[in-house]
């Protein structure tokens, strides 16, 4: 089958966190003999900030990790016919222009393929106006990453036509090490964003590190001067931008890491953990975590990693983790067994073709 898939950007994961797992489930569907294209905008916001920051250079990670993934720039709505011409199935992401999003569409009616809608965000329940902007009436369904967002579109009256489809970990490239190293301090990697986690950062991350006199590497875009000054006022180290692709080197290197989940992933889409609870519990690093509801049971609470509740309790967790390297250990080997068995790129891509060979079941076998 021919599968294109529209992205804000495959090259660029600068405050990108779909081009992870899109990166991923793209080369296991290719794996199993499917033609795979991604289609994106010559200069999305992602890449034109990655640029901005680092230049061509800031790609290069990404080449050397992927360079089996084929790309193709939109230039003109002829390209956008024949790009999808012979397509078995189209997927479109959310964050591509509302414009777009109705011309593929209606190109829908003109060709004979399945399209469904991908929706990776929290903009359903944050920014409903901006979704209400999207014509999505000749979409087959949509793929909706946590339960509690499907039913948000249920509610918009999908039915039946909206499926879960979490992300998940590329476990070709997010792995332990092959050969073990010492391992010190905690490290934090995610962006700053929009100061809705701000006090969950410094209550569940900052302070207790602090506290502990475990030393804290950050990496992340969008980190304002406040953000910046509160990282000092902590003792901890600030790096930047790291392309996705070297986050393994840099799990390896480190004792533990800290999960603390956006406001909204608690408040109005419980379930829903961030694609890097997958990927590190993928590279066999410790985790802990600031509360979320798992109401998927998608991991074994305080077995694949830790839960705590408040500021006092990420505390003694970090010391539990330093001084016992037997508990440290079994959370590595507890996590690494639940991704493998059920979050890897690879389960997704078997998801989806379930999706779709219930919609067209001629169209979802490999050529």
């Amino acid at each position: 089958m021919r599968i294109v898939y529209f992205t804000h950007s495959l090259r660029s994961c600068w405050n990108h966190g779909n081009a992870h797992f899109l990166r991923g489930v793209l080369r296991a569907l290719a794996g199993l003999g499917h033609e795979v294209l991604a289609v994106e905008p010559d200069l999305s916001r992602s890449l034109g900030n990655l640029l901005a920051d680092h230049g061509e250079d800031g790609l290069d990670a990404f080449r050397a990790a992927y360079p089996d993934l084929r790309i193709e720039m939109l230039a003109s709505e002829a390209g956008l016919a024949r790009v999808c011409d012979n397509a078995g199935l189209v997927i479109v992401h959310e964050w591509n222009d509302p414009a777009l999003v109705m011309r593929i569409g209606r190109l829908r009616r003109r060709q004979n393929f399945t399209l469904l809608f991908h929706d990776t965000h929290h903009r359903a329940v944050s920014q409903t106006e901006a979704m209400a902007a999207y014509d999505l009436s000749d979409y087959d369904g949509v793929l909706a990453f946590g339960a509690a967002l499907a039913e948000v579109y249920r509610g918009w009256g999908w039915g039946e036509r909206v499926w879960v489809w979490h992300e998940a970990a590329d476990i070709t490239l997010f792995h332990p090490p092959a050969v073990e190293a010492d391992r010190t301090g905690l490290v934090w990697i995610g962006n700053w964003g929009d100061d809705e986690r701000t006090r969950e950062l410094e209550e569940f991350l900052l302070a207790p590190s602090a506290a502990c006199g475990i030393g804290l590497d950050v990496y992340g875009v969008r980190y304002p001067q406040a953000a910046l000054s509160m990282l000092h006022r902590y003792g901890a180290s600030y790096h930047g931008w790291l392309p996705n692709a070297g986050a393994p080197k840099v799990f390896a290197a480190h004792m533990a890491t800290v999960h603390v989940p956006r406001r909204f992933y608690v408040t109005h889409l419980p379930g829903i953990p961030t694609i890097r609870v997958f990927e590190a519990l993928a590279c066999g690093i410790p985790l802990v975590s600031a509360p979320w509801s798992d109401s998927e049971g998608l991991f074994r609470k305080n077995v694949d990693f830790l839960m705590v509740q408040d500021g006092d309790g990420m505390r003694r967790a970090l010391r539990d983790l330093i001084e016992d390297r037997a508990m440290r250990n079994e959370l590595c080997r507890h996590g690494l067994e639940t991704i493998r068995q059920r979050h890897t790129c690879d389960h997704r891509a078997a998801e989806l073709l379930r999706v779709v060979a219930s919609l067209r079941p001629a169209v979802a076998e490999p050529a």
